[in-house]
């Protein structure tokens, strides 16, 4: 007997009920709903709208010139006319077999390490310490954030001449009557690059405070009290709870100082000059850029070290995104998910 039931139109088999003619039971197929053409047309036409000017933006002002940047690393180029001197490998050859490059990029990878090991601390102890209630919160986030929005130049020029050696540091050190700390800052290849961190730390720790008081705000308050109430210390509680939540921010902070400190030019070329920051030992591969390739005249040389420089960035960065940014982005549309919506179309 086929169960039925009554709707408007009469009397019809009851929707996904098995239906018995004196054999096994069947059950009905599954109803298969298929967008409207019309509202997956304008779903695309709203993206393209949406996103087209971006990808524009990023096609004339990033993918071209890399393009073009490729292209005449191929040619001896002086910068002006037709490129015809064609060496091919030769520019990048020469890059990866110059010791100065090599140099420069060991400084590079230095300041890298050295960026996450000093700024992330003492940028974690400052956000601890200003998301807690204090008088003066305010003023303080504001003078620990100034630095960073100060001008390269400004910020060179002034620590250029305060590090000099008859500048103001070494100054006060003499009317201190500290005359064994007196030293040659920015000369000297066993302090440089130190003094280099110093000015980067200075600068830059601003920026990372201001990210992890953003990701404390969003740590449920819930979870410290609950672990008060437990008798977990302080130090317990930010070892437990406040560090492994504040983990995507850590990372992604990580993530762009590792990128800034790969393409570090403008503090050591205002600073230290494009001759001294190699015998002084702060060169970086953007300077040796700068010094060979547009202050040697040979363009097609500088462009070819931009491209180096490029594809160490791009390595360094999906590198950074699958093995540890993995976990943040689980939850945007990768290629896994993409193919988990398309199994999810074809089913249904």
């Amino acid at each position: 007997m086929t169960d039925i039931r009554e709707n408007t139109t009469g009397l019809e088999p009851a929707a996904g009920l098995a239906q018995h003619d004196g054999g096994d039971a069947i059950a009905s197929p599954p109803s298969r709903r298929r967008r409207p053409r019309k509202g997956r047309w304008s779903g695309r036409l709203e993206i393209a709208l949406l996103a087209g000017p971006a990808v524009i933006v990023f096609l004339g002002f990033v993918i071209a010139p890399v393009v073009m940047a490729a292209y005449y690393g191929f040619f001896r180029w002086a910068g002006y006319g037709t490129p015809t001197d064609f060496v091919g490998l030769q520019n990048y050859i020469t890059i990866l077999t110059d010791s100065a490059f090599q140099q420069a990029l060991a400084h590079n990878a230095f300041i890298v390490v050295m960026s996450i090991v000093l700024q992330g601390p003492i940028a974690i102890l400052l956000a601890l310490l200003l998301n807690r209630k204090m008088r003066g919160q305010s003023i303080i986030r504001v003078l620990i954030f100034v630095p960073y929005v100060i001008a390269e130049v400004v910020v060179g020029t002034g620590w250029s001449l305060m590090l000099a050696t008859n500048g103001a540091l070494n100054g006060m050190l003499k009317n201190l009557g500290l005359d064994f700390l007196v030293h040659d800052w920015l000369s000297d290849p066993s302090l440089a690059i130190w003094t280099l961190m110093g000015i980067l730390t200075w600068k830059y720790v601003g920026f990372a405070v201001i990210l992890f008081l953003a990701g404390l705000q969003g740590i449920p308050e819930e979870l410290y009290e609950a672990a008060a109430l437990d008798g977990a210390s302080y130090w317990q509680i930010q070892r437990r709870i406040t560090l492994p939540l504040l983990g995507p921010t850590l990372r992604i902070w990580a993530f762009l100082s590792i990128i800034g400190a790969l393409q570090l030019f403008d503090l050591v070329y205002i600073i230290w000059g494009q001759y001294v920051a190699s015998t002084a030992g702060t060169s970086t591969m953007a300077t040796y850029m700068v010094a060979n390739g547009r202050n040697a005249g040979n363009f097609g040389y500088g462009n070819a070290v931009a491209v180096v420089i490029f594809l160490i960035s791009l390595i360094v960065a999906l590198v950074y995104q699958r093995f540890v940014l993995r976990r943040d982005t689980a939850g945007a549309i990768t290629g896994d998910s993409r193919k988990a919506q398309r199994a999810e179309r074809k089913g249904r």
